[in-house]
C-alpha cells in the first residue's frame, strides 16, 4: 500500500494489486484519516450488477490510495487496467470563506480541469468539518456554507459528488453517521467506475478478438489484453471469473493449433514454432512467473513457455478456489495435449527433451499439491493424482531407454553425450526450489546420473503407481504398469521377478477377454519361462501362441516348432508324462456315432466319428489319438434308445448362468390430489447388484489346472496320425461285447511324453450296447380301422437276441367277429438294425377253423421282420332303444348337446398270438369303428304308418350302397313293409346322410310291438371290386304302439257376427278327441278293467302355445272319460285371444293317459277325490308350458308339494304313433284391430 505523498511505485503484477484511487488537495488531512478509511472500506460487501445478464455478486472493495498526479491519468491507447485510476478524490478542511476563495477554489478548478482534459468523470470532493477550528474562527460562515459553495461552484448537476465528513477522528454518533454516508458513497462510486470501465474494456477486448482473422492480428497482444481483465477480476477476488479468462485463452490457442494441423494456419503461430531449447518443466511456486510473461509479451515465448505460464496462472486461481484436484486433472490433460501440439506444429524437439519436460512437470504438480494439502487429503484423492505418477514413470522409463540406463551392458559414450545434452537443457535450478532436497530437478538429475540411481527411482515410481492404481480399483492399469516392470526385469536378466507380474497381468486379461493384450503378455511370458527352464509351462504357453491368430504366420510356426522339438526330446525321468490342455492344441468340433442312434447290439460294430480342428499352423505328427470310455453295466433287460445324443456337441467354452432380473413396478401418487392420482410409474430391479457385478474370472487355458489321464480297460485309439491344420475327421471302430452304457469321458493326443488332454467332453456323449428280448407289434396302417371292409395292419417282429429259424411261425387264434385275409403274393421283409433290407420272401399263411398260422422267414438276431395282412370286422350297429321317442331323433341333428360332431361307435377284438420264442401267448387288441350311424323314426298320416331309417356316414370314405331291406324278424303274416324309396345303387359321401322309407300295411289288428331289422350292402367307392364278399350292414330296432288310437282335431271360430278373427278379440277354440277303434290287446291296462267291467279311458288334455301367438282364457287343461268304442268323440270348448295379426298356427293339444294311484294301503282315498270340476294338478317339465300365456282366471298347474304325503294320480305319455294331430299345419287368418296405430304381423 503506497503511502500518500510518495512517488507511485512501478506496477508489479502481484496478488497485492488493488484498484487505484488518487487523492488531491490536503495530503496531511488524508494521511490522518487513511488508517480508518483503509479499515472501514472493505468491511461491508456491495452487490455488483454486471451487463449481459450476468448474475450479480457480492464483493468487498479495497483500494490503493495514491497522490494525484497528471501522469497517472490514462492516455490514449493505454489498456492497462491495473494502472488505471478508477476514482479521484479531493480532500479539503477549509472552513474560512476567504481561504476558500483565495486558494481552495482555484486548486479545485485546476484539479477538475485536468480531469476534464483526460475525460475522467469519476471524482469526489470530501469536505472535513472540524468543530475545534470553527470555534477559533469568529468570522466564519454559517454551518456547511463551504460545502454549499463547493456544490454551487463545482457540483451544479451532481450535488452528491460533494460529501461532508464531520470530525472523522472523534468517536461519536455524529462522526459514525458521517463515516457511513461517506463510505457508502465511496463504494457506490467505485463500483460504478468499475462497471463502466470494465464494460468499456470488455467491449474493446471483444473488438480486438473479432479481428483475429485479419493478417496483422497477434495472439500475444490479445493474450496480454485479456489477462489484464483477469488481473482485475483477481484484484476484486473474483477468482472464478479470472479463471474463465485464462480458460478462454487456452481454448482459443488450442483451436488455432488444431486448425494449423488441418491446414488452416495463422501467421502468428510462427512465433511458437521455434525449436525447443529449454525444457525445465512447469513452474508453479510463484503466483506470476514474470519472466515467462515478459517472453510472451515480447513474442519470444516458445510453445512450452506459453503453456507453462498459462497453466501456472490457472493453477494459482484453482488453488485460491480450493480446487487442488482439478489442478491434477488439468495438468495431465495439458501434458498430453502439449505433446500433440508440438507434433502438429512440427516443432523441433531434441530427443528426450519432451520426456524431461513431462517428467519435471508431473513431479512439480505433485509437489505443489503436497504443499497445499495434508497427507490424509492426498491419500483420499489418489484417483486424481495417480495419472501423473504413471505418466512420470512412463517418461522416466523412456529416458532410461534413451540414455542406455536399462540395457544390461549400461550406457555407452553416445548415451552419455545424450544425457549431458538433456541435463544442459534443464538449465539451472530455480531459486524457489534450490533449497528443496527432493525437488524435481534434483530427482531427474540424480536418476540420469547412474544405472543404480535410475533403477532405484524407476522402481519407486512404478511401485507407487501400482499401489495407487490397486487402491482405487483400477486393476487393469496396475497390471499394465506391472508389465512394464516385467519388461524392465527381463532386460536386467531377472526373469523370476518378471514372471510374477506377467502371470498376474495375463490372468486379468484372460478373465476380461482382452485378446491382443493376452497375446502380447503370453509372448513375454514364454520368453520368461524359457529362461527359467519351466518346460511344462513353456510348452503350454507355446501351444497357445501357436494357435493364436493375432500373431503372424512365421511367429506361429516358430512356437509350433518349439512344441514339436520339446516333445521329441527324451524326458528327464523315464515314464514321465507332461499333461497339457487339449484346447490349446486342437478343438473338438463334432462327435457322432454310426449307427446314428448311438445304440448297437451285442456283437455289432459301432463307429465313433470325431472331427478335430487342429489349431496349429503346420502338420503335427501324433503318436496316438484316443478316447477314454467309462462303462456302466446294464440293469435289467437292455433296450435300444429311441433318441440319440446330439451328434454335434457345442464348442468347448465356459458355461455360466446369471440370475434373472427381479423387476417390480414403482407407482408414485400425487399427495396433493385427494383421489391419489397417479403421478409417475416406473420399474426397478431389486437385484441389480447381482446383475451388474463383475463376472467371476473363469479359469483360462493358462490357469494351472490339475489334469489327470484316467486309466481303465475301455478305450478307443488310433496311432500314427498326422493332424493337418483345420478340420480332421478321425474314425474309431469298436465291436460291442458287453451290454451296458459306454460314456466318452476323455480325449487325448500324445506327442512323445507330451499329452494334450480334454478331461471332459461337453456334453457327455455315450452309446449303448444292448441285449434285446424278441418283440411283436401289430399296428394299423390307417389312423383308425373301419368295420365291414378289409383293413390292413402291419406285423413287426423284432428278433432281439433270438434267431428265427426256418419253420418258425406265429399262431393266431381266430375270432368269430373278425376275419384274417391274405393273398398269395404277400411278402415278408427282413431288415437289419440300421434299417437296411437283407431279404424279401413270400409270406406263408395257413388257416383252419380255430387257428391261422403265419410262417416267418429265417432271420438272424437283432433284425426286424415286417409283413402286412388284411383284417375284416363284421359290421353291425348297436341295438336301438325300445322307445320310439328316443330312436326317433331327427338325423340332421346328430350333434351332441355341446355341438360336437357325433363319434363312430367302436368295438374291440382281442387276438391271442403264440410266438416261437415264448411259451406265453401275446394278446393284442384291435379297435374297429363303425362307419355309419343309424336312427329310425315312425311317421303317421291318419291311420297310415311309415317307418323311416336314416343312415349317416361318419367316416372319411365314400361308399356305394345297395340292397337296402327292412324285415319283421318275428314274421307276422298279415304285416307287410312296402318300400317307398328307390332300390338302385346309391353313393353315400363322407359326412352325408341318406333316408329310407317303408309303409306299414296290415290286414287285421296289428300286434302290440314290431321287431325290425334293417340291412344294407356297402362297398368303398374307391374300390372297383371287393377282394372278398362283404357282409351287409345290419341295424335292429323295435316299434311299440305304432297304431293310431286317437285323432285330435282343433278349430278356431271368430266371434259371432264376425267373418275373421281380430287381435284382442275372444275367439272360440273347439277341440275334438276321437277314438278310432274298440278295445285292443295292446290298449289294456289296469285303468280299463275293474273286475269284469269295461271302464272308460281317463285322458288329460292340455292346450299350450309355445309360439306365444294365443292367450288361452279359462281352463287350458282337464280330465275327461273316453268310452272304449270306435268313433267315440269328446269335445272341449274354450276361449282364446290372438295376440298378433297374420296367419297364425293353432295351439298345440297334448293328450296324456290319466292313471289312478296304486298303493298297498287300502285305506288310501280314491284318486278321484283329488279332482274337482275336472281340474287336476299335474307335474310336468317346465318347458312344456313356458310359451303359453294364461289369463288371470286360468288354472295354473300346482306342484305336488301342495299335497305332500297324499296319494296323487299319475300321467302316462301316449306313444307318438297312437295320437294323430289332424290340425297340425293348419293356420287361422287374424286381422288387426281397427284402432291400432302400430300394426304387428306374425309371419310363420
Amino acid at each position: 500500500m503506497a503511502a500518500p505523498g510518495d512517488a507511485p511505485p512501478p506496477v508489479v503484477y502481484t496478488m497485492e494489486n488493488k484498484p487505484i484511487v488518487t487523492c488531491a488537495g490536503d495530503q496531511s488531512l488524508f494521511t490522518s484519516v487513511y488508517p480508518t478509511l483503509s479499515l472501514q472500506l472493505p468491511r461491508e460487501p456491495m452487490e455488483w450488477r454486471r451487463s449481459y445478464g450476468r448474475a450479480p455478486k457480492m464483493i468487498h472493495l479495497e483500494s490503493s490510495f495514491v497522490q494525484f498526479k497528471e501522469e497517472l491519468l490514462p492516455r490514449e491507447g493505454n489498456k492497462a487496467l491495473l494502472t488505471f485510476p478508477f476514482l479521484h478524490i479531493y480532500w479539503t478542511e477549509c472552513c474560512d470563506t476567504e481561504v476558500y476563495k483565495a486558494t481552495v477554489k482555484d486548486d479545485l478548478t485546476k484539479w477538475q480541469n485536468v480531469l476534464r482534459a483526460h475525460s475522467s468523470v469519476d471524482w469526489l470532493i470530501v469536505v472535513i468539518e472540524n468543530d475545534a477550528k470553527k470555534r477559533n474562527k469568529t468570522n466564519i460562515l454559517p454551518r456547511a456554507s463551504i460545502a454549499d459553495k463547493i456544490r454551487n461552484d463545482f457540483c451544479n448537476k451532481q450535488s452528491d459528488r460533494c460529501v461532508v465528513l464531520s470530525d472523522p477522528l472523534k468517536d461519536s454518533s455524529r462522526t459514525q453517521e458521517s463515516w457511513n454516508a461517506f463510505l457508502t458513497k465511496l463504494r457506490t462510486l467505485l463500483l460504478m467506475s468499475f462497471t463502466k470501465n470494465l464494460g468499456r474494456f470488455e467491449d474493446d477486448m471483444r473488438a480486438v478478438r473479432e479481428k483475429r482473422t485479419e493478417p496483422g492480428w497477434s495472439f500475444c497482444e490479445y493474450f496480454m489484453l485479456q489477462e489484464e481483465l483477469a488481473f482485475v477480476f483477481e484484484m476484486l477476488q473474483q477468482f472464478e471469473d479470472a479463471l474463465v479468462q485464462y480458460d478462454e485463452l487456452d481454448a482459443l490457442f488450442s483451436q488455432y493449433v488444431l486448425n494449423f494441423g488441418a491446414g488452416d494456419g495463422a501467421n502468428w503461430l510462427a512465433f511458437f514454432c521455434q525449436p525447443v531449447r529449454s525444457w525445465s518443466g512447469l513452474a508453479l511456486r510463484k503466483p506470476i512467473d514474470m519472466d515467462k510473461r515478459e517472453l510472451v509479451r515480447r513474442r519470444e515465448a516458445s510453445l512450452l513457455d506459453l503453456r507453462s505460464y498459462l497453466f501456472s496462472r490457472q493453477c494459482t486461481l484453482l488453488l485460491f478456489l480450493q480446487r487442488p484436484w482439478e489442478v491434477a486433472q488439468r495438468a495431465l490433460g495439458l501434458l498430453h495435449s502439449c505433446v500433440q501440439e508440438l507434433r502438429l506444429l512440427e516443432v523441433s524437439v531434441p530427443p528426450g527433451a519432451l520426456d524431461c519436460w513431462v517428467f519435471l512437470s508431473c513431479l512439480e504438480v505433485l509437489q505443489r499439491l503436497e504443499g497445499c494439502c495434508d497427507r490424509a487429503q492426498l491419500d483420499a484423492n489418489v484417483a486424481h493424482t495417480v495419472g501423473l505418477w504413471s505418466y512420470a514413470t512412463e517418461k522416466l522409463k523412456s529416458l532410461g531407454h534413451l540414455c542406455g540406463l536399462v540395457s544390461e551392458e549400461g550406457p555407452d559414450s553416445e548415451d552419455l553425450n545424450r544425457t549431458v545434452d538433456l541435463l544442459a537443457g534443464l538449465g539451472t535450478e530455480r531459486p524457489e526450489t534450490a533449497n528443496t532436497a527432493q525437488s524435481p530437478y534434483k530427482k531427474l538429475k540424480e536418476a540420469l546420473s547412474s544405472v543404480e540411481a535410475f533403477q532405484k527411482h524407476y522402481l519407486d515410481l512404478a511401485q507407487a503407481s501400482m499401489d495407487m492404481y490397486s487402491s482405487i480399483g483400477r486393476t487393469r492399469s496396475a497390471k499394465l504398469v506391472g508389465k512394464d516392470l516385467a519388461e524392465f526385469h527381463m532386460r536386467k536378466r531377472s526373469p523370476q521377478k518378471a514372471e510374477l507380474y506377467l502371470q498376474a497381468a495375463l490372468k486379468s486379461y484372460v478373465a476380461e477377454g482382452w485378446a491382443l493384450p493376452v497375446t502380447h503378455t503370453r509372448r513375454q511370458l514364454a520368453a520368461c519361462q524359457k529362461l527359467l527352464g519351466q518346460l511344462e509351462d513353456y510348452l503350454q504357453t507355446s501351444s497357445l501362441l501357436a494357435s493364436d491368430g493375432h500373431l503372424t504366420e512365421d511367429e506361429r510356426r516358430y512356437f509350433c516348432q518349439e512344441v514339436v522339438s520339446c516333445a521329441q526330446r527324451p524326458p528327464d525321468s523315464p515314464g514321465r508324462r507332461i499333461l497339457l490342455p487339449l484346447e490349446s492344441f486342437a478343438q473338438l468340433r463334432e462327435l457322432s456315432f454310426r449307427p446314428a442312434g448311438g445304440a448297437v447290439h451285442v456283437g455289432g460294430t459301432l463307429a465313433v466319428d470325431v472331427t478335430l480342428s487342429s489349431r496349429m499352423p503346420a502338420p503335427v505328427p501324433l503318436e496316438q489319438l484316443g478316447l477314454r470310455l467309462h462303462f456302466s453295466a446294464a440293469r435289467g433287460p437292455a433296450q435300444p434308445r429311441t433318441s440319440s445324443p446330439s451328434p454335434c456337441p457345442p464348442p468347448l467354452a465356459a458355461r455360466g448362468g446369471s440370475p434373472a432380473p427381479e423387476l417390480h413396478a414403482v407407482l408414485e401418487r400425487s399427495p396433493s390430489d385427494g383421489d391419489g392420482a397417479l403421478a409417475s410409474a416406473g420399474i426397478i430391479c431389486r437385484n441389480v447388484h447381482l446383475l451388474l457385478r463383475a463376472p467371476e474370472p473363469a479359469p483360462g487355458p493358462d490357469a494351472p489346472t490339475r489334469l489327470v489321464l484316467e486309466d481303465g480297460p475301455h478305450a478307443l485309439h488310433r496311432e500314427g496320425l498326422t493332424l493337418q491344420p483345420g478340420d480332421n475327421l478321425v474314425s474309431f471302430q469298436t465291436q460291442a461285447a458287453e451290454p451296458g452304457t459306454y460314456t466318452l469321458r476323455q480325449l487325448w493326443a500324445s506327442l512323445g511324453p507330451v499329452c494334450f488332454l480334454l478331461p471332459r467332453l461337453p456334453p457327455p456323449a455315450q452309446y449303448d450296447v444292448y441285449s434285446q428280448e424278441p418283440q411283436l407289434h401289430v399296428e394299423p396302417l390307417a389312423d383308425s380301422l373301419l368295420a365291414g371292409i378289409p383293413q390292413r395292419v402291419r406285423f413287426t417282429v423284432t428278433t432281439g437276441h433270438y434267431t428265427v429259424k426256418q419253420g418258425d411261425s406265429l399262431q393266431l387264434s381266430n375270432v368269430d367277429a373278425m376275419l384274417v385275409l391274405w393273398d398269395a403274393d404277400r411278402r415278408a421283409s427282413v431288415y437289419s438294425s440300421d434299417r437296411e433290407k437283407t431279404s424279401d420272401t413270400t409270406l406263408r399263411v395257413q388257416a383252419s377253423d380255430r387257428v391261422t398260422s403265419i410262417g416267418l422267414p429265417a432271420a438272424p438276431a437283432y433284425h426286424v421282420i415286417e409283413f402286412e395282412l388284411d383284417v375284416l370286422s363284421l359290421p353291425s350297429a348297436p341295438a336301438a332303444s325300445e322307445s320310439i321317442g328316443e330312436a326317433a331323433r331327427p338325423p340332421w341333428t346328430t350333434q351332441d348337446a355341446q355341438g360336437a360332431e357325433p363319434r363312430m361307435a367302436t368295438t374291440d377284438h382281442k387276438v391271442s398270438i403264440d410266438c416261437p420264442w415264448s411259451i406265453y401267448s401275446t394278446v393284442i387288441a384291435l379297435t374297429f369303428s363303425m362307419p355309419f350311424r343309424t336312427t329310425h323314426a315312425l311317421l303317421s298320416a291318419g291311420t297310415r304308418k311309415y317307418v323311416q331309417v336314416c343312415v349317416q356316414n361318419l367316416s372319411d370314405l365314400d361308399f356305394r350302397l345297395s340292397e337296402s331291406c327292412l324285415l319283421d324278424t318275428e314274421g307276422s303274416a298279415d304285416l307287410r313293409l312296402v318300400p317307398l324309396h328307390t332300390q338302385a345303387l346309391q353313393r353315400l359321401h363322407s359326412r352325408q346322410t341318406l333316408f329310407f322309407v317303408w309303409e306299414l300295411l296290415w290286414g287285421r289288428p296289428p300286434p302290440p310291438a314290431l321287431q325290425c331289422r334293417f340291412s344294407l350292402g356297402f362297398t368303398p367307392d374307391a374300390q372297383e371290386r371287393a377282394p372278398v364278399a362283404l357282409r351287409p350292414y345290419t341295424y335292429d330296432f323295435r316299434l311299440e304302439g305304432f297304431f293310431t288310437l286317437y285323432t285330435v282335431c282343433a278349430e278356431i271360430r271368430p266371434p259371432p257376427g264376425a267373418e275373421h278373427c281380430r287381435t284382442g278379440a275372444l275367439c272360440s277354440l273347439e277341440v275334438a278327441v276321437t277314438r278310432l277303434s274298440d278295445l285292443l290287446e295292446a290298449d289294456r291296462d289296469e285303468a280299463l278293467a275293474q273286475g269284469q267291467e269295461q271302464l272308460p279311458t281317463r285322458l288329460l288334455y292340455e292346450v299350450v302355445d309355445n309360439s306365444s301367438n294365443w292367450a288361452v282364457c279359462g281352463k287350458s287343461s282337464g280330465v275327461f272319460a273316453m268310452p272304449v268304442a270306435a268313433r267315440a268323440t269328446h269335445r272341449v270348448r274354450m276361449e282364446v285371444m290372438p295376440l298378433f295379426a297374420g296367419c297364425l298356427p293353432l295351439p298345440d293339444v297334448r293328450l296324456f293317459k290319466y292313471l289312478p294311484h296304486h298303493s298297498v294301503h287300502s285305506a288310501q282315498p280314491d284318486a278321484d277325490s283329488w279332482i274337482e270340476n275336472d281340474g287336476v294338478s299335474v307335474d310336468r317339465p317346465a318347458d312344456e308350458d313356458s310359451g303359453s300365456v294364461r289369463s288371470r282366471g286360468s288354472a295354473h298347474p300346482a306342484g305336488s308339494g301342495e299335497h305332500r304325503g297324499l296319494p296323487m294320480p299319475r300321467l302316462q305319455a301316449l306313444p307318438p304313433g297312437q295320437v294323430f294331430q289332424a290340425s297340425a299345419g293348419r293356420q287361422v287368418l287374424v286381422l288387426p284391430s281397427g284402432d291400432d296405430h302400430v300394426l304387428e304381423v306374425s309371419v310363420t
